[in-house]
Parts: C-alpha cells; sequence; structure tokens
C-alpha cells in the first residue's frame, strides 16, 4: 500500500488530498500544515478583510472530511526537514513519518521589505493576518497599505470598505503594473480613489513609524495601521536543506516530480518550465496531475503549463488580466476602449489572429467569452468591436448561455465547462450551490459565480421551474 505524505495543507495540498481520495481510497493519506487552521481559500481573504465573508466560509475542508475519507491531518504541525535516505519526514517535534511518494506543497510566504520598523506592521498573506488586521482596524483611525500589487489592491479595497481612511503606497507609477498597462492602472487608481482609497504611485518607504509611514524625501504618511503587501516569494527551505534542485522555485518537470523520484512539489513552491504560478488554477491542475501518477489512474497524465488570467477579488471593482497585456501596436494588433469617467478600460492584444492578452476594467459582459477565447488560443471572429461589447450587431461572441457552447469553460479555476454545468443541472443540481457542491465551479476565485448563475437560470427557464 502507497504511503503517500503531504507537506503543506493549503490550497494545493488540500486540493491534492481530495484528489487523490476521488481516485483511491487504499493509498495512506498524511497531511501536515504548518497553519493551525483547517484549509482555507486565500484567494478570498480580502472578502474578510472587507467583512463579506466570514473565515468559515471561506473554509475549503473540516475535520470531517478527513475521518469520512481515512486521512491523517495533522494542522499545526511543522515538517523540518526530509531525510531521502529512509524517505521520511521529520516535524518540530521530532515525529518521523515515512513515505513512498512525498508531495511539496509549501506554498509562498510574505516579502517583508528591509526597511526600519517593518516588524511592526502587519503582512497580508495569511488568516491569521487577517485577524491582526481586522483587530487593528476596530481601533485605527487611518491605514496605509504598502504594495499596490493585487494583493495590496485587494487589502486597501477591503479596509476602506469598513470605512477606514486609507492610503496605498506603490512603489511603480501605476497600480497592478506587472498585469495592467499604464492607462489601465491609472483607471483602477481613480475607481478606487472613488471608493476612499487615496493612491500614491512612484514613492518609496524610507521606515514604519509608530504613528505612519516616513517615505524617501521625508513625507510622513500618517497611519496607525500599517498592512504590508509587497509580494511573495516561494517557501524552498526544506527542499534546499534536502538537496533538491532549487531555482526560484523547486524545479519539477511535466510530472511535477524533483530530482528525486519518490519527491513532487506543487503549487506556489514549484517551478515548472522556468515558471513559478501564483495562481490558484495552475495549483489545482497540477495536484490533478500528481493524484493520476500517484494512484495510477493516468500514468501518462502530464502538466503543460497554464495560461495565466488574473481576477481582482475587490468589492465594486471588477478586473480580470491575462497574458500578455504590456504589447503595443509596435507588436501586435492592439484594440482599446477607455471611459475614465465610467471607470471602464477594455483592451485586447491580438497577435497572428489570437487573443494572446487583455486588460477589461470595470463591468462588462465580455469578461467570459474572451477568458474562453484566450484560454482556448483559437482563431477571432473578424469583428473586434463585438468582441469587446457582446450583443452589438454582427458580434459573434457568446453573450448569453444560449449561444455559449458547452465546451466553452466557464470556472477557470476548476476547469468546468458549460456543458459540465448543464450535466449537472439535468441530473438534478437547481441552484448555484448544488452545481459548486458537484463540479467545484465558483469555489476558486469566485469570479465566475455570476456566469454559472447565469447558465442556471437559463436551463431553469427552459424547463419552466424557479431556480
Amino acid at each position: 500500500m502507497t504511503r503517500l505524505v503531504v507537506v503543506g495543507n493549503g490550497m494545493a495540498g488540500a486540493r491534492l488530498v481530495s484528489e487523490v481520495r476521488a481516485r483511491d481510497r487504499h493509498v495512506t493519506v498524511t497531511v501536515f500544515g504548518a497553519e493551525t487552521w483547517q484549509p482555507y481559500n486565500r484567494v478570498l481573504l480580502s472578502n474578510v478583510v472587507a467583512g463579506t465573508m466570514t473565515p468559515d466560509q471561506v473554509r475549503l475542508l473540516d475535520p470531517a472530511w478527513y475521518a469520512d475519507h481515512s486521512v491523517t491531518a495533522l494542522p499545526g504541525v511543522e515538517v523540518t526537514s526530509i531525510d531521502r535516505e529512509t524517505q521520511a519526514v521529520i516535524t518540530a517535534g521530532g515525529r518521523r513519518e515515512p513515505y513512498d511518494v512525498l508531495v511539496l506543497a509549501t506554498g509562498s510566504q510574505a516579502v517583508v521589505p528591509r526597511v526600519p520598523g517593518a516588524a511592526g506592521a502587519v503582512a497580508f498573506r495569511t488568516l491569521d493576518d487577517c485577524r491582526t488586521i481586522l483587530e487593528a482596524a476596530a481601533t485605527a483611525r487611518r491605514a496605509v497599505v504598502v504594495g499596490g500589487g493585487l494583493l495590496g489592491v485587494e487589502a486597501a479595497r477591503g479596509l476602506a470598505g469598513r470605512g477606514l481612511p486609507v492610503t496605498l503606497l506603490h512603489l511603480a507609477g501605476h497600480l497592478m503594473n506587472r498585469q495592467l498597462d499604464a492607462e489601465a492602472g491609472l483607471v483602477l487608481g481613480e475607481t478606487l480613489a472613488g471608493l476612499g482609497v487615496e493612491i500614491r504611485t512612484g514613492v518609496v518607504v524610507e521606515e514604519i513609524l509608530g504613528d505612519g509611514v516616513r517615505l524617501i524625501g521625508g513625507e510622513t504618511v500618517e497611519a496607525d495601521l500599517v498592512v504590508l503587501a509587497c509580494g511573495v516569494r516561494p517557501v524552498t527551505g526544506l527542499a534546499r536543506d534536502a538537496g533538491l534542485e532549487v531555482a526560484r522555485g523547486i524545479v519539477v518537470d511535466d510530472e511535477m516530480r524533483t530530482d528525486d523520484p519518490s519527491i513532487f512539489a506543487i503549487g506556489e513552491c514549484a517551478e515548472h518550465d522556468g515558471t513559478v504560478y501564483g495562481l490558484v488554477a495552475p495549483a489545482w491542475e497540477q495536484a490533478a496531475v500528481v493524484a493520476d501518477i500517484v494512484t495510477g489512474t493516468d500514468k501518462t497524465s502530464r502538466y503543460r503549463g497554464s495560461r495565466m488570467v488574473t481576477r481582482l477579488k475587490a468589492r465594486s471593482v471588477e478586473l480580470a488580466a491575462m497574458g500578455e497585456t504590456h504589447l503595443t501596436e509596435d507588436d501586435a494588433e492592439v484594440v482599446r476602449f477607455s471611459h475614465r469617467a465610467a471607470g471602464t478600460y477594455r483592451k485586447l492584444v491580438i497577435r497572428d489572429g489570437r487573443l494572446v492578452g487583455a486588460i477589461l476594467l470595470g463591468a462588462t459582459a465580455a469578461v467570459g467569452n474572451l477568458t474562453q477565447l484566450f484560454d482556448r488560443g483559437g482563431p477571432l471572429p473578424g469583428d473586434r468591436a463585438g468582441l469587446l461589447f457582446p450583443g452589438l450587431s454582427g458580434s459573434a461572441v457568446a453573450e448569453s448561455p444560449v449561444r455559449m457552447p458547452d465546451a466553452a469553460k466557464v470556472c477557470q479555476c476548476n476547469n468546468v465547462t458549460k456543458g459540465q454545468i448543464r450535466a449537472c443541472w439535468e441530473s438534478g443540481a437547481r441552484d448555484v450551490e448544488a452545481v459548486a457542491a458537484a463540479t467545484r465551479a465558483t469555489t476558486g476565485c469566485g469570479g465566475c459565480r455570476d456566469a454559472v448563475e447565469g447558465i442556471v437560470g437559463w436551463l431553469c427557464e427552459q424547463e419552466g421551474v424557479s431556480a
């Protein structure tokens, strides 16, 4: 009987365990988690900060699931070393757990800038961080968020949603500069400003003080709560100490196997083909591959990389960015629409007749269909305006569930198609919650919930039943 040990009980580790159990009830499974919490959806932590979700609502698996599926779960137990010769992991408390197969799902940790006073600030990364932030926000007068990437924007919006004055500081010239071009970053900043977030870009933090943040140049931004959202780095120390190959992440092949054939790595700690993915969908795709191989369900299963789609999870701010968003007219065909007063910016980047990048900021019905076109990499219809504005005369884009093909992927995180949702509905699922329970759609970043609701509602209308 195969003994599987998983180090890391976050989104990747928990998904792997559930994927293994869906394929095989006989593999002996032990999972260690450094955090004391049961696994939770880290993608939705900004909703916890905003107060729109509770910690219980972002939980992925509860203790009863482990007992029901014969999985030994050890939350709050840190693995400190790997003995590759005897094939065992050793915990901080001295426990030795033997393995036949070891999967490292150690994730990533928050980057803390090397500036004086940084230890007095709160990183935004874990559920414990959320608790600390919310406790401080209850009595704070002003907050500063350092870092205007995805997490920083979500943290700032969440705190502003609680009525706390917030200043968002960012080193680059515009927000989310890795995913957005300058104009999109400007429109996003103006949208956030309208929601109560003061934006300061192109600034460098020199010191974090007890009453605020001092910038290079001498200016002090007042605050009694400072939140750090300065990026993350893969947790690779365990692998490096064990002598495994580590670059930016733990280096793996198409099987997600390290240079030790008994050890795999998945999620944010893994580096595949030179890329470390910081999104949930790739981690879950990787977990499925490892589950196929470990259980013998499909020994030919391979991970070929993922197409990056970033969704911002912030109330009243709709944003999706995918692919090569920074290309210009010199490199590709670019279709762009901007309406700053409405907080709307839309950009398509097209090369060789295929969508290679897109930015969609502000409410738009085009998100789902453009994500499908980007993901499939197929040829685009000639009507470029119809791509950005579904419903225009002559548009070839499926602007409703009626026109959406069954092969269209609705939930990127869980690889769920419209056809799978239809089949689930035909089996008796008559609301979003039932569809989610059967397919996992909406349980990743949550960005597909409106699309799933639309499909379920349309199916119910065709049947003459109430959704």
